[in-house]
């Protein structure tokens, strides 16, 4: 082809080759995909970081909501941790595992049937909470209260009977007041345990695809050792979401442990005993005056009968007093403490 006829005006082979070329190119482009991404805070010239969502696993808590959850429950392990030695006269460790979000149909799928499962409630939720503690070590326990060395002990395959229930419920109860201890920072919060079951699957606190928080801890009694998770639904946090946030979390900690010492200080001081005196007057002398002194002897100041006189705790001015007498004894009659502009 050397010449291609276009209406009136006649192409040369150059332009020929230059139309079918960007037609090609039109072509190519056309035929990919073009993924746009729109976002308010990607600027023009930066590259978007772009992550898979699935929408049968929605996260619904933030990483620094999530590291309050844990600061909160390492509490709530450590003083665990500290009830249980004590109960039990023997040391035994608790610690927070891990902290994810999933959906309350896999927790229920992961835990072994049968165990100890427990149902939570408090008046400040809107919805129930699960203790999931497992056999591996909710025996050994149990062993330990009634007098084993837990060195041949057999874990059974079965639900617990009423007698284990209610040791259970000892172990239980001592969780429920660590955990209202940990949560004093959030909110002040009484839990109670009202339900217990043996197979995680015939309960049903909500809809298998709401997401959940799941804390899992590890315990460790001598040489045995088990899991224990604590299942939070994200519907009964929500409304405690702010006050999760890492920040006022924090704060209200310090708050807290600051009001807690000036009490504890206050408590203890109320009862020391301090030595008050009245200080009517102060002047100089000489050191021969001082020596030739004898009764009748007047020794003159510049302070004022009128003015007040000055009360001293442990040596300290504290506060200004007027001279009189009650009851036939001389008295002090407080009239205001020192303020940083007196002149005393």
């Amino acid at each position: 082809m050397e010449a291609l006829s276009l209406g009136m005006d006649l192409l040369d082979q150059n332009e020929v080759e230059a139309l079918l070329a960007a037609v090609e190119q039109d072509q190519e482009e056309d035929s990919g995909p073009v993924d746009k991404i729109f976002s308010r805070r990607i600027r023009r010239g930066q590259t978007p970081e772009v992550k898979e969502y699935d929408f049968k696993r929605p996260e619904r808590v933030s990483k620094d909501q999530m590291r309050s959850i844990q600061t909160l429950h390492e509490t709530f392990a450590r003083s665990f941790g500290a009830s249980l030695s004590g109960f039990l006269r023997t040391i035994v460790e608790v610690k927070v595992a891990h902290v994810a979000q999933m959906t309350y149909y896999e927790l229920i799928s992961s835990l072994p049937n049968p165990t100890s499962f427990n149902l939570i409630e408090a008046d400040e939720f809107e919805g129930r909470l699960c203790l999931e503690i497992s056999p591996l070590i909710i025996y050994p326990i149990i062993d330990r209260l009634m007098g084993g060395s837990n060195r041949e002990l057999f874990v059974p395959q079965r639900p617990q009977t009423v007698i284990e229930t209610r040791l259970i419920s000892k172990i239980t109860d001592r969780a429920m007041e660590a955990m209202r201890e940990a949560w004093q920072g959030v909110r002040d919060i009484k839990f109670r345990l009202t339900e217990t079951e043996s197979n995680p699957q015939l309960v049903q606190i909500v809809p298998p695809n709401e997401v959940v928080v799941v804390v899992g801890f590890e315990l460790k009694l001598g040489n045995r050792a088990g899991t224990m998770n604590l299942c939070i639904p994200y519907a009964v946090i929500e409304p405690f979401m702010e006050d999760l946030a890492s920040q006022s979390w924090f704060n209200s900690t310090k708050v807290r442990k600051a009001s807690e010492t000036m009490g504890r200080l206050s408590k203890h001081l109320s009862g020391a005993c301090v030595t008050v005196t009245g200080l009517l007057a102060e002047t100089t002398i000489s050191l021969g005056d001082l020596m030739s002194l004898s009764v009748g002897d007047l020794i003159v100041t510049e302070k004022e009968a009128t003015k007040p006189a000055l009360v001293c705790v442990e040596g300290e001015k504290k506060m200004l007093a007027e001279i009189g007498r009650h009851k036939g004894n001389r008295a002090l009659k407080i009239v205001r403490p020192i303020k940083p502009s007196d002149r005393v």
